[in-house]
């Protein structure tokens, strides 16, 4: 009969053990799912940027949206709007994000990467490499770009 026991205790401590791995293995916790939305988000940038989808960036960015860029000057939502539908003077002819890194603070996230870039921008050419912060809020469910920055990287 204490034989018997062990070999239950032995097998149900296994049983368990597997479950919990299991479980953990299969669940997500809400900050995972964020981070992911707001890595296939950001790495949606570079697919909209390459290919001049306008409509991904008047869905995705707040309405009072401001970003610094690299050059020295603010955007506004609707001044990069204007911007990227004048496709004479503005086309991404390469892009490449790394080092993303996203952090969840409840409904708020902060986004930091280093993007590569090839672009024309209001007519002058660019080549650079910049380092950026966006900052993120899930609003109805979906995480919207409040503000973004970029400044050259070092080399």
């Amino acid at each position: 009969m204490k034989k018997l026991f062990m070999a239950f205790c032995v097998l149900s401590t296994m049983v368990a053990t597997c479950l919990s791995f299991s479980m953990a293995q299969g669940s997500r916790t809400p900050d995972a799912d964020a981070v992911a939305a707001i890595t296939k988000l950001e790495n949606d940038v570079v697919k909209a940027d390459l290919a001049g989808d306008v409509s991904f960036y008047q869905n995705n960015l707040a309405d009072d949206w401001t970003g610094g860029n690299s050059r020295g000057t603010w955007d506004t939502k609707q001044s990069f709007l204007a911007d990227l539908k004048d496709t004479k003077n503005t086309k991404t002819n390469s892009e490449k994000f790394s080092e993303l890194r996203v952090r969840i603070h409840g409904d708020v996230a902060i986004a930091t990467y280093k993007n590569a870039y090839d672009a024309l921008i209001r007519g002058q050419h660019y080549t650079r490499t910049v380092i950026c912060t966006d900052t993120l809020q899930r609003q109805n469910g979906a995480w919207k770009i409040l503000a973004g920055h970029c400044s050259q990287a070092a080399n």
